[in-house]
């Protein structure tokens, strides 16, 4: 398994942006599909957006037109932008690579979870 290094997270207000980074300690970004995941207390996580070895992407509805999912073979990074961030968006941000496949923005069976990073919206 890689070790998955998150960056980013922070307290905004709404309409704010922030950047979340997913580093791997070794080269697995590339090799499969990958993809974020985001957990509020008290509700079910929810697979945010994903993307595949051929460049394939996919959102959740609720974030559609607001959020960039993107990756850096070469550094080994996954990046979520997040633009026009809303209080909803409030939740531990998970990153997880080496999904078995992605079923739409659902990673599914990750291999590799990042530790989480906390993004907070909020007047």
């Amino acid at each position: 398994q890689a070790r998955l290094v998150e960056a980013g997270g922070g307290s905004v207000q709404p309409g704010g942006s922030l950047r979340l980074s997913c580093t791997a300690s070794r080269d697995t970004i590339s090799s499969a599909c990958v993809g974020w995941f985001r957990q509020a207390p008290g509700k079910e996580q929810e697979g945010v957006a994903t993307i595949d070895s051929y460049g394939t992407i996919n959102y959740a509805d609720s974030v559609k037109g607001r959020f960039t999912i993107s990756k850096d073979n070469a550094k080994n990074t996954l990046y979520l932008q997040m633009d026009n961030l809303k209080p909803e968006d409030t939740a531990m941000y998970h990153c997880a690579a080496q999904c078995i496949y992605c079923s739409d923005s659902v990673c599914v069976s990750p291999n590799d979870w990042g530790q989480g990073t906390q993004v907070t919206v909020s007047s």
